[in-house]
């Protein structure tokens, strides 16, 4: 059994107030180049701006990392302008240290240093105060002292609390709970220096709230009835610490409670929220599209061009050589490179809409809908982010709170139909439905749909059965102006954790498909100078296509195809192009007529050996072999940046049994549409 000691002395033991008892008994680790011999831990309730605080004391020395064992993302950085530079762990945001999540359990296991959730313990918590709900906040504060670890309070939303007519004296307060509290703005920076300060003092001479006992080691798990005794004791501190503030009878109605009154009334706030939506689409694809672009061609141009002609000069141009660092590992890093501006267009669109207010409204305006498959209202920004493309639509999951959910939302993504998957769609159904092109691309994506809600409802009953249909609670922050320098920061960190992570598992794919295109099987061709056909990525796609044979697609042009889909889904029409040796390029003297005269007969030849190959493979039903191949480029793995990152966030197992499912489904979902299309 545990005891809860009262007291002005807190009952704590002499020696826990001993500033060399305090400090963790772990050995000096590195983060960079600083020893790191300390460790500070930021913890609060979500939206009360402890993210942006962590920002705010690390600068660009931060980095983010997965908790040992499971996919909850933490953000860890060095805290540069205190002495010996302590590491500071921003933990999920929670209410309480008794955990209903996964997420949670990772902030209480940090907290408690059990479970493994950071390396070593803690010597400090820094617990952000909401002014605006100080009980709620101070209850967590409350937990953190009975686990036994010292704290300060960073006092935040002070000026939102002024709004409601209360007033929160950082100094009233301090006196109250007997640990430092300094008034912050994480978003401008003030009051951030004092914080420090009090940082440092607290790591030399821990302070711990008044009147709270140490939960002491128990010989066996705590019965309800001890508990309950202990959650009592803590409210009742929580209630004596806050007696001396005067809350107004009627809280004053802010300008954020009457744009509520609008935006979460469902007639305005759908439409609005749609919108939003919508804005966010077009950012993916007519904003960063571009940029992406442009990055691409810097590569595959100049980069390219300078490469080339750096391997002539040394006397290495035209031979495999050549062939590897331009095609294979050039072709990677640009891949890499051209997804840079997507994401960072991607992360600070999110920042915006988080650090504004408007995520949780959002949220909560879609909770109804996203019910239907187990999720609640915040899974739906990365699912229709996913429309545009699915690597951001994955970095977007960081948005949702519990870890089963960003998991599940995770895996859902790659269901919904990128743009990227649209070219294939426009070639086929022009080629074999010229008359009905717009409404089989249409249907794909109302599929698309059908395969998110099918799949979210297929995993809520089987792998997810632990995921608890939970009433949807948020608490609705005061509506803010976003500040630019954060989001950028955030922004900059997270991009740097794709290019680097997910970034070196595209290259090496990348060279490893180089390997086999490059290597001839047959023709006596030399490495590097071989066609598709007689390569040994041509020898395997010719291995693969009976496989696609029930499908009505079993010939090697569409298995090479679908092995290029891997890369990018845009790649599958320029794959069919090269296998076919079918190309647009036109006499560099002749004009413009010329030159489209070249690109539509070039279009013309793709379109009759397309035609020609399915109609053969499908025995004369090349209309349903055409339907089979586009349900099957919609469903199986989106590109291999998608697969990279799922790996990056939730890990190689989670990855690849990803991989491995939306192949099955791929396959089982093309022989269904072929076979019961042939019927027709």
């Amino acid at each position: 059994m545990t005891d809860c000691h009262g007291g002005g002395s807190g009952g704590l033991p002499l020696d826990a107030r001993d500033p060399g008892v305090a400090r963790s008994d772990r050995g000096p680790s590195r983060a960079g180049t600083v020893e790191i011999t300390r460790r500070v831990l930021l913890l609060g309730n979500p939206n009360v701006g402890k993210s942006t605080l962590f920002n705010a004391v690390t600068g660009s020395h931060q980095r983010v990392v997965n908790a040992p064992g499971t996919t909850v993302e933490l953000e860890v950085g060095l805290w540069a302008t205190i002495e010996g530079t302590p590491e500071v762990v921003d933990l999920p945001g929670t209410y309480s240290l008794l955990a209903r999540s996964p997420d949670e359990q990772v902030a209480a296991d940090a907290v408690t240093g059990e479970g493994g959730a950071v390396e070593g313990a803690a010597d400090l918590v820094v617990v952000v105060v909401d002014a605006t709900s100080v009980s709620r906040s101070l209850y967590l504060l409350a937990q953190v002292a009975h686990a036994g670890r010292p704290s300060v309070a960073a006092l935040t939303m002070v000026d939102r609390a002024a709004e409601h007519g209360v007033v929160v004296e950082p100094a009233a307060l301090e006196a109250a709970i007997g640990v430092p509290v300094v008034a912050i703005d994480p978003r401008t920076g003030a009051g951030v220096t004092a914080l420090g300060r009090a940082v440092a003092r607290s790591l030399d001479e821990p302070r711990y709230p008044r009147g709270i006992g140490v939960r002491q080691p128990a010989g066996g798990a705590q019965d309800l009835t001890t508990e309950l005794e202990q959650a009592e004791q803590l409210f009742r501190w929580v209630e004596n610490a806050t007696a001396h503030l005067t809350v107004p009878t009627a809280m004053r109605r802010t300008r954020s409670d009457r744009i509520d009154r609008v935006l979460l009334n469902p007639w305005v706030g759908i439409p609005v929220f749609l919108a939003v939506m919508w804005a966010l689409f077009e950012l993916v694809t007519r904003v960063a599209a571009p940029l992406m672009t442009f990055v691409s061609g810097l590569v595959s141009g100049p980069a390219s061009h300078g490469v080339r002609t750096a391997l002539s000069g040394v006397g290495l141009g035209g031979g495999w050589i050549e062939s590897l660092a331009v095609d294979g590992l050039l072709a990677g890093v640009g891949t890499v490179l051209a997804f840079v501006p997507l994401m960072a267009v991607m992360f600070v669109a999110i920042g915006v809409l988080e650090s504004s207010g408007y995520l949780a409204r959002a949220a909560f305006v879609a909770d109804k809908a996203m019910r239907a498959i187990g999720l609640d209202g915040r899974a739906v920004l990365p699912l229709i982010v996913g429309f545009g493309c699915n690597v951001p639509a994955l970095a977007a999951t960081r948005t949702l709170p519990n870890a089963r959910q960003r998991l599940l939302t995770g895996l859902l993504v790659p269901y919904t139909s990128c743009t990227a998957r649209l070219t294939v769609y426009l070639l086929m159904a022009s080629i074999f439905f010229p008359h009905d092109a717009g409404t089989v691309v249409f249907a794909m994506y109302l599929l698309s749909v059908l395969f998110v809600v099918g799949g979210g409802l297929l995993l809520r009953r089987t792998a997810f059965r632990d995921l608890r249909d939970e009433p949807l609670a948020l608490v609705l922050p005061s509506y803010q102006r976003p500040r630019l320098r954060p989001l950028v920061r955030s922004a900059w960190v997270r991009v740097g954790g794709f290019v680097t992570k997910a970034g070196r598992l595209i290259v090496i794919a990348l060279l490893v498909i180089w390997v086999l295109m490059a290597v001839p099987v047959r023709g006596g061709h030399e490495v590097a100078q071989v066609p598709v056909a007689d390569s040994l990525y041509g020898a395997t796609a010719t291995a693969v296509a009976p496989v696609l044979a029930p499908a009505g697609l079993g010939d090697w042009h569409v298995a090479s195809a679908l092995m290029a889909g891997f890369v990018a889904k845009e790649v599958v029409v320029g794959s069919f192009a090269q296998s076919y040796a079918v190309t647009a390029a036109s006499d560099p003297g002749a004009g413009a007529g010329a030159s489209a005269g070249a690109s539509a007969s070039a279009g013309a030849s793709l379109s009759v050996e397309l035609q020609g190959t399915l109609d053969r493979t499908s025995g004369g039903k090349s209309g349903a072999a055409a339907l089979a191949l586009m349900v099957f480029v919609l469903a199986y793995t989106p590109c291999l940046a998608t697969a990279a990152e799922q790996r990056r966030i939730f890990g190689r197992r989670w990855a690849t049994g990803s991989m491995g499912a939306q192949l099955v489904i791929a396959w089982i979902a093309a022989v269904l549409v072929f076979q019961i299309g042939r019927l027709w």
